[in-house]
């Protein structure tokens, strides 16, 4: 383990002046999810120690940044933390479940910050009875991820989905709702608006919400740019660039979503792809045409800005 120094930057923004929900909040992953979190609890918790695990260079950029207080890359640093939130892609955040229990010494809350619930949530069922899985996901990002773009207002007002581990079929415990209760309070505390939801449920509303709409912008700006080149692309307008924003979205991260929620992503393609099928055929009359955009335009003019 390569241990780099503790470091006490001043905070250029006023803390909460409440207490810290959690005293050692451990973040492994620092990426915009991770690097964001850490950079909000440093603000509004003072007194509240925030420990960052990820690679040397990461770290190290985590340190300039101020976002943390004590880096290492190895897990062995979360010995005594109360939270530990996992930040790394779906498939990392699966693995180093496994590493928790040599590596965190006291009762913790374990949270991620995941698109995809299920799978993760059964790989926690492993987990000694001194932790309380349950599953996190803010619905908060940027069209470019790392550290670099990490802001502490990233959850201001955005969803929070938790998920409750389900997997050892019994109802909460009072020591996992007391748990779920201070999970929801830190969460608050980030500005986000926390709301919980079952595995099953999540999975299939993100792979409408998110998993759908980014596999569908990655897709067009493969297929625009490949037909029409560089060239072709000078001439384009904001409609494009609006459109296919998440284009620029690290495919990384989303090997893992897709492999981890593949039976509600693929039905969610299929009906986009009928949908398109049919727009095919329709383009002499534009019979269905007319109707996707005035269903489209209904739609859309019900999204949250």
């Amino acid at each position: 383990m390569t241990q780099l120094p503790v470091i006490q930057p001043g905070r250029p923004l006023p803390s909460s002046g409440a207490p810290p929900v959690f005293e050692r909040i451990g973040i492994v992953g620092l990426g915009l999810i991770g690097g964001s979190i850490a950079l909000a609890a440093r603000q509004l918790w003072p007194k509240a120690l925030v420990i960052g695990v990820d690679n040397k260079d990461v770290l190290e950029t985590a340190m300039r940044l101020h976002a943390i207080d004590v880096a290492a890359d190895d897990l062995i640093v979360l010995a005594e933390a109360d939270i530990v939130i996992l930040a790394a892609p779906v498939r990392t955040n699966m693995a180093l479940l496994a590493d928790l229990d040599e590596n965190v010494h006291q009762p913790a809350v374990i949270t991620d910050t995941g698109s995809t619930k299920r799978d993760i949530i059964a790989a926690a069922g492993s987990l000694p009875a001194r932790f309380t899985f349950i599953g996190g996901h803010p619905l908060a990002g940027a069209a470019q991820g790392g550290l670099e773009h990490a802001r502490p207002d990233l959850f201001s007002g955005r969803p929070w989905l938790l998920s409750p581990q389900g997997a050892r079929g019994s109802q909460p415990s009072e020591s996992d709702g007391a748990a779920l209760a201070k999970l929801t309070e830190f969460v608050q505390a980030l500005g986000a608006v926390p709301r919980v939801i079952d595995g099953q449920a999540h999975d299939r509303l993100l792979a409408f919400l998110s998993h759908l709409p980014q596999l569908t912008a990655s897709a067009l700006m493969h297929v625009v740019g490949a037909s029409v080149g560089q060239d072709g692309l000078g001439l384009a307008g904001r409609g494009l660039a609006d459109t296919t924003r998440l284009a620029s979205s690290p495919p990384d991260i989303w090997r893992d979503i897709a492999a981890t929620n593949a039976d509600e992503i693929g039905p969610a393609l299929d009906a986009l792809i009928a949908l398109l099928q049919d727009l095919r055929r329709d383009l002499p009359a534009g019979d269905r045409l007319a109707d996707v955009f005035t269903d489209a335009a209904r739609w859309r003019g019900t999204l949250k800005r």
